[in-house]
């Protein structure tokens, strides 16, 4: 059997019966426990459904299903020009030796890339791929940590509790986060475990600053993050929706739109 059916088959189990264990989708499958197992983790990264040790749950709300977010590197290859544009205009206000938190996503990725060779940092991240691009520059020595944590093939990305409580251990001036989707309540994301060190690095830092191209401005997601009295920032590369406009306003949330 092919992968991508099997794992659909995978995800039609877990839905109608609401839970299943490893070897109870290895005997219906007719697959081995270690092939199960690598679908679960392909399958709850994608959105799909709740991988727990042992076995995996269907989602409680049906609609998530529809909201799955797309892998890393087919994200890498949207919107790029848009990234690129918030990204160059979202590194100009960092000053030389700020201290930021950075998390996993590929609009941090743009900003890294404009932010590394400007100015000298402090970077606290979870990505491998962030961190490499601050440790590529010549010109000057970024002082680079890199959390660790249950590590994510896909997005290059370390999550989980170790990462949770590497975090705590840092005290920085900048955060700077990409999102799933902003809303007129807040800013949201498509996994549970992103979205808590989203939270994390918040609690740890002073000043927030949210990077959104235009794609994410009311995209339906599942995990709230913060609301948009929390944030400092935003820098997107188009005006919101005015819904939108009006509330970051009364939140008083500095707005930047990248015009060129």
């Amino acid at each position: 059997m092919h992968p991508t059916e099997r794992r659909a088959r995978i995800v039609e189990l877990v839905q109608r019966n609401h839970s299943h264990s490893v070897d109870e989708l290895a005997e219906a499958l007719d697959s081995s426990r270690e092939t199960i197992r690598r679908d679960l983790v392909a399958l709850d990264r994608d959105g799909l459904l709740r991988r727990y040790h042992g076995g995996a749950r269907s989602l409680t709300d049906a609609a998530n299903f529809q909201v799955a977010e797309e892998s890393f590197s087919v994200r890498l290859t949207r919107h790029g020009e848009a990234k690129k544009k918030l990204a160059r205009l979202a590194a100009t206000p960092f000053e030389p030796g700020s201290s930021l938190f950075v998390d996993t996503g590929t609009t941090t990725l743009a900003f890294a890339q404009e932010l590394a060779p400007l100015r000298q940092c402090t970077v606290i991240t979870n990505s491998l791929g962030i961190a490499s691009i601050f440790g590529a520059v010549r010109d000057f020595r970024h002082k680079i940590h890199v959390l660790g944590g249950e590590f994510v093939p896909d997005a290059q990305e370390m999550l989980g509790r170790t990462t949770l409580r590497q975090i705590a251990d840092f005290r920085a001036e900048h955060v700077v986060l990409t999102v799933g989707s902003l809303q007129v309540g807040g800013i949201l994301d498509f996994d549970e475990r992103e979205a808590e060190v989203a939270q994390a690095m918040i609690e740890h830092a002073q000043k927030v600053t949210v990077l959104a191209d235009s794609s994410k401005m009311g995209q339906p997601a599942v995990f709230p993050v913060v609301p948009l009295s929390r944030i400092d920032r935003l820098v997107t590369d188009a005006p919101p929706p005015n819904d939108i406009v009006d509330a970051l306003r009364h939140a008083r949330v500095e707005l930047l739109v990248a015009t060129e």
